[in-house]
């Protein structure tokens, strides 16, 4: 009787750890909520791009020069391209927002995630600008409940600060130049010194004081 207990008892922990086995190898997996909020008084953020990827992914260092991706994205709003980059670099999901967020709007994406991808970045471009973007930039995201970050305004250094309208995209009211143009700028991704007023923008109503962008982040099983 004693035997059979005994034998009883050891099925039953066996059990119990295949079943553990089973839950922790399925803890990580689920959603990133990301709610992205303009928190600048007279910059429209393009499209904003979402993805979820592995540790060692980022969009951009300081002091370094822009991808062509990330150029593409802060020059004329296209994530296209940094989105085809993430995905080579083996990123989970990657979504964009269906149009532009204006100043105190939010928008939320929705990316998957699992234990080998539980990083984030985020970017958009602010309009009007030369190449003025924000970022989370290979963030580790919660695997519970939510984290808030907020982020400054980047240069990606990739086009002169002219602040004419020839050279900037945007909705026809502010400006409607070329906006993606090779060649130019700084060489390096540094903090975004604002709106000066230098040429067709106005500083009272396009600048900034960082940050610009406060960025909410949710895990998710549904």
């Amino acid at each position: 009787m004693k035997t059979e207990i005994y034998r009883a008892g050891l099925a039953l922990l066996a059990a119990a750890a295949l079943t553990a086995g089973v839950a922790r190898g399925s803890d990580g997996d689920g959603w990133f909520e990301v709610t992205v909020t303009n928190i600048t008084r007279g910059e429209i953020f393009t499209p904003v791009l979402v993805a979820s990827h592995g540790h060692g992914v980022r969009l951009f260092g300081l002091g370094e020069p822009a991808g062509d991706g990330l150029e593409q994205l802060a020059e004329g709003g296209d994530t296209g391209p940094l989105a085809a980059e993430l995905k080579a670099a083996g990123a989970l999901d990657v979504v964009t927002a269906g149009g532009v967020l204006p100043p105190g709007q939010s928008v939320t994406l929705k990316v998957r995630r699992d234990r080998r991808h539980g990083y984030l970045s985020v970017a958009a471009m602010l309009v009007p600008s030369n190449d003025a973007f924000f970022a989370v930039n290979g963030l580790r995201g919660p695997r519970h409940h939510s984290r808030t970050v907020l982020s400054p305004a980047y240069d990606a250094g990739t086009e002169d600060n002219d602040e004419l309208c020839v050279s900037i995209p945007g909705p026809p009211f502010i400006c409607a130049g070329e906006g993606f143009s090779a060649g130019g700028g700084e060489g390096y991704v540094y903090i975004h010194p604002g709106i000066q007023g230098s040429g067709d923008l106005v500083a009272a109503q396009h600048d900034w004081r960082n940050p610009v962008a406060r960025i909410r982040i949710r895990a998710s099983d549904d």
